[in-house]
């Protein structure tokens, strides 16, 4: 009988102890959950970096007011978690892979990662044209290319989807220089509509706008043809709620 005791007699304490300890991690869990968004993150950096998560700008781990009205105005990557910047990173590398996979997508295709997500500028080259020459309707290739795209995009439900229309400058003479207003726009609403029959959720695009030849690839003559692209953009959500708050607060 003594024997068995000494065997026995420590099994339950250990047992014990790992409940406890499973029941603390449950309630500060349940706890962390119930908190606000701001307090979320602290306790997020603090975990991440602790050094580094109580500093001269805050009295504890949550930011005062006046730093994290700082951090939404820096215009960084400061207003993404470090989940959606995973998320961010992810969806990057996974279209990165998709583009080195095919030539011909790497020829049409540019993928950037920015502070408010994902930038993607599929070009309408006249070699490789996405679009019919002066109209919103997709070539065979166009419409492969947005294919492939959406079905990678569509793997990734958390984001918003904004799409722009561009054009090149052209001669006041030309006809597409015309109406590269209302062009850009159809374009733009064209990528919308292929992208969602493919497999994109109609509720994730949020903005179609057509920009003609007003925003031209940075550092590009804005008659390049290099110009005339759709856009492509995958927004996190606090992302947009970060933007939308600094301009509330900052009207013009």
């Amino acid at each position: 009988m003594r024997k068995r005791e000494q065997h026995h007699g420590g099994a339950w304490k250990t047992a014990y102890a790992d409940f406890v300890t499973a029941m603390m991690a449950l309630f500060l869990l349940l706890w962390l959950t119930a908190q606000d968004k701001k307090i979320k993150e602290a306790v997020e950096r603090a975990f991440r970096n602790p050094f580094s998560a109580v500093n001269k700008e805050s009295t504890g781990i949550i930011p005062s007011k006046d730093t994290s009205q700082q951090n939404k105005q820096k215009g960084n990557f400061d207003s993404v978690t470090a989940v959606e910047m995973q998320m961010l990173r992810k969806i990057t590398e996974d279209l990165s892979k998709m583009l080195e996979q095919s030539q011909e997508l790497e020829q049409s295709v540019q993928i950037a990662l920015t502070p408010d997500g994902v930038r993607i500028n599929i070009f309408d080259h006249s070699q490789k044209p996405v679009f019919e020459p002066g109209t919103d309707k997709f070539t065979t290739y166009g419409d492969w290319v947005f294919s492939t795209l959406a079905w990678e995009i569509a793997r990734y439900q958390n984001f918003h989807i904004e799409l722009e229309g561009h054009t090149e400058t052209r001669p006041d003479t030309d006809p597409e220089n015309m109406n590269k207003w209302d062009l850009s726009t159809e374009r733009a609403n064209a990528a919308r509509r292929k992208l969602i029959q493919s497999g994109v959720e109609s509720q994730q695009v949020f903005k179609v706008s057509g920009f003609a030849d007003t925003q031209p690839m940075p550092g590009l003559d804005p008659t390049l043809e290099s110009n005339r692209r759709v856009t492509v953009l995958l927004k996190v959500e606090s992302a947009d709620q970060s933007a939308s708050d600094t301009s509330d607060q900052n009207p013009p």
